[in-house]
C-alpha cells in the first residue's frame, strides 16, 4: 500500500513554487487591463452585426468582423481559415447562395474583453430557399474599440429532424 501523506507536502511545495519568483528577476508586473463592461444584449447584437454584413453580399464587409488573428471553422468548408484572403475566399462563395442566419437557442458567457455566444442556428438561402441548421460558436475580444471575432466554429447538424 502507498503512503500518501506525503502529498499534502508535496502539494504545498509545487504550489509555493509556482508563486515564488526567480532571483534577480524583482516582483511580478502589476496586472493593468481594463475589462470593457459588457452584458448579454450587446454580445448577442454582434451575430446581428456579423448577419448584416452578409446581407450586403461583399465578403470584404462580412470579414471586418474577425480579428486579424483569428480562424474560421466553416458549415460548408473542410479548409480552416486563418487569413483574410482565406475568410474572404470562403464567404465568397457562401454569399452566392444569398444566406440569412437565425439565432435558434444560445448561451453566452462574458470574460474580462473576451465573450463567448454558443448555440445553434438555420441558414436561409434567398437563392434556393433551402435551410441549413448548425450549431455555432463565436469567441470574441474587445480590440479597443470594437468586439472582433477570433475564433468561428460553425457545423451542420448531424441528425436529420
Amino acid at each position: 500500500m502507498r503512503n500518501i501523506s506525503i502529498l499534502p507536502a508535496a502539494l504545498a511545495f509545487v504550489l509555493a513554487g509556482c508563486a515564488s519568483v526567480p532571483s534577480g528577476a524583482g516582483p511580478a508586473p502589476a496586472r493593468t487591463e481594463v475589462c470593457k463592461a459588457s452584458n448579454e444584449q450587446e454580445i448577442s447584437a454582434l451575430f446581428d452585426r456579423w448577419n448584416r454584413s452578409l446581407q450586403t453580399g461583399d465578403p470584404h464587409k462580412v470579414v471586418a468582423n474577425y480579428a486579424e488573428r483569428s480562424i474560421l471553422l466553416p458549415t460548408v468548408s473542410n479548409q480552416p481559415r486563418l487569413t483574410a484572403a482565406e475568410k474572404e475566399d470562403y464567404f465568397h462563395h457562401f454569399l452566392e447562395g444569398r444566406p440569412t442566419g437565425r439565432i435558434d437557442s444560445r448561451t453566452i458567457e462574458i470574460g474580462c474583453n473576451t465573450a463567448v455566444d454558443s448555440g445553434l442556428y438555420t441558414f436561409t438561402f434567398g437563392t434556393t430557399g433551402a435551410q441549413v441548421k448548425a450549431r455555432y460558436t463565436y469567441t470574441y475580444k474587445w480590440a479597443g474599440t470594437q468586439w472582433l471575432i477570433t475564433s468561428h466554429h460553425s457545423s451542420a447538424m448531424p441528425e436529420k429532424n
